[in-house]
């Protein structure tokens, strides 16, 4: 029915081309390998790909040809290149521009994730391919390689069709709501609602007229008649969160709407029909809450039919890279500041326990959006308690850097016997401390611009900071080699 856009590796370099493959099935990315000579009776379908990758080309006298070829099939399939392959001779933009990143041999993990990214922004940051009728974008939100993830997914794709009760089970935060969505938009119903209904944050005494509506004058402020959460559902889905901490009255009553697929409204004696398919989730361990008389063992079993284990963040660390990738190309889409994770940031965060599981990291990544923006947050830049420092060694900061830290707290912070002198030399009319230390950063970036003949890359590691980071500066306070504007002088 569906299957996750892959990977083409094209290389006559047969041991290259296997270890990359082990790499890319290792992080969740379906790949094939195929040779110079054969790749155009396997790429029959470019829409299958996330991209194509080239190495070693013997059936090809230069990159170019193979280049032209691949681009008369398909001009928004991303090209990326493999280890040392580079272009022979000149190549015109209008097929240069198709070459996306390279692939180092050996790939390195965080490399690949980077050029898997830049692949995925070309496709429209589809991970999924449509081979039925229904597109499987939301995938992407459970994004990961475990096993237990991969597990998860099957399950949903096994499930989504049929109409079977679905119970997920899970911690707060391991996404319970995203794999209903999942469910509710793989399935018959995708064109019909999908209502979610958080059974523990409802007071008891109006859950009912809550999931079931109510008529005019059923009970005192039922000013006229309302719907329920059932009749909106009509035809689509119900989403039961927390269903462990519904009253054991109100049990009784979905009880019957399972069995008789039928209710009436509070205060009403007219029958209405359900056609709703019911999703569970809760927290709790349902079998021991029926142990103990707080949850009825008919309706454990009615919504039993189908169980889905959502794993806990803890228990599929692996997947903290891939998942802080999607969680950072989601914030950067609804145009929020880039960040990254140096790799010893990854490596601590790794190690955390994650009480709040994927809702957590989600937090962490968002507030380090905001503190780093267009910025590399390293380990020692985490909040103290994701920060796991054996055997970690936080990166050296440049000395520029640190020049540019000491004159900023030169400025705010002020010992008492120097404080009469620094006033002193304020001007009467006061300072604006923003546009000083703003002033103070575009002295540094140009005089470290200058030091480096304008090579940003240069100047960039002089001043501690991603070549993209300086960039942005560089626009931001307007930045630019006067020379190359009077050179029309």
């Amino acid at each position: 029915m569906f299957a996750e856009l892959k990977v083409l590796i094209i290389d006559d370099d047969a041991k290259r081309s296997h270890d990359i493959k082990v790499v890319l099935d290792f992080i969740g990315e379906q790949s094939e390998t195929t040779s110079s000579g054969e790749w155009q009776n396997v790429l029959t379908n470019p829409n299958e790909y996330l991209a194509v990758a080239v190495g070693k080309v013997e059936a090809y006298p230069s990159f170019e040809n193979i280049l032209a070829e691949l681009q008369a099939l398909s001009r928004q399939l991303p090209i990326l290149l493999i280890g040392e392959q580079s272009f022979s001779g000149q190549i015109p933009d209008d097929l240069a521009f198709q070459v996306v990143g390279r692939i180092d041999s050996p790939p390195k993990y965080n490399d690949l994730l980077e050029v898997l990214h830049a692949c995925q922004e070309c496709r429209g940051n589809q991970h999924i391919l449509e081979q039925g009728p229904k597109p499987l974008e939301l995938f992407r939100s459970m994004i990961g390689a475990s096993e237990a993830v991969q597990n998860v997914r099957k399950l949903i794709s096994q499930v989504a069709s049929s109409d079977a009760n679905v119970l997920i089970l899970g911690e707060s935060g391991t996404g319970k709501e995203v794999a209903a969505r999942n469910i509710h938009f793989l399935s018959d119903r995708t064109d019909k609602p999908f209502i979610p209904v958080n059974c523990g944050a409802i007071p008891a005494d109006l859950l009912e007229s809550e999931l079931f509506g109510h008529e005019k004058g059923a009970f005192t402020g039922a000013l006229s008649a309302r719907q329920g959460r059932f009749e909106m559902a009509e035809g689509g889905t119900l989403f039961l969160d927390e269903i462990g901490d519904m009253p054991l009255a109100m049990q009784v009553k979905i009880l019957r709407v399972l069995q008789e697929k039928s209710f009436e409204r509070v205060g009403g004696n007219k029958t209405i029909e359900a056609n709703v398919r019911i999703i569970a989730a809760t927290h709790r361990h349902l079998e021991e809450e029926v142990s103990n008389g707080n949850f009825r063992e008919d309706l454990y079993y009615r919504l039993n039919v189908f169980p889905i284990e959502m794993p806990a963040l803890r228990d599929r660390a692996d997947d903290i890279p891939l998942l802080i990738n999607e969680l950072t190309t989601r914030l950067e889409k609804h145009g929020r500041d880039a960040v990254r994770f140096s790799a010893n940031a990854l490596a601590s965060l790794m190690r955390h326990h994650w009480a709040g599981n994927v809702r957590e990291l989600a937090n962490l990544v968002e507030r380090m959006c905001i503190l780093f923006p267009y910025g590399v947050v390293d380990v020692n830049e985490l909040p103290e308690k994701y920060q796991y420092l054996d055997g970690l060694e936080p990166y050296q900061t440049p000395e520029l850097a640190h020049s540019v830290k000491q004159a900023s707290e030169t400025m705010v912070h002020v010992s008492e016997p120097e404080i009469a002198q620094t006033v002193a030399k304020l001007p009467e009319e006061g300072l604006n401390l923003k546009e000083f230390m703003a002033k103070l950063e575009v002295d540094y970036i140009r005089k470290s611009l200058e030091q480096n003949d304008w090579v940003v890359a240069q100047a960039a590691q002089q001043l501690g900071m991603r070549r993209t980071t300086l960039v942005e500066k560089m626009k931001k306070y307007e930045i630019q080699r006067e020379d190359t504007t009077n050179s029309s002088n």
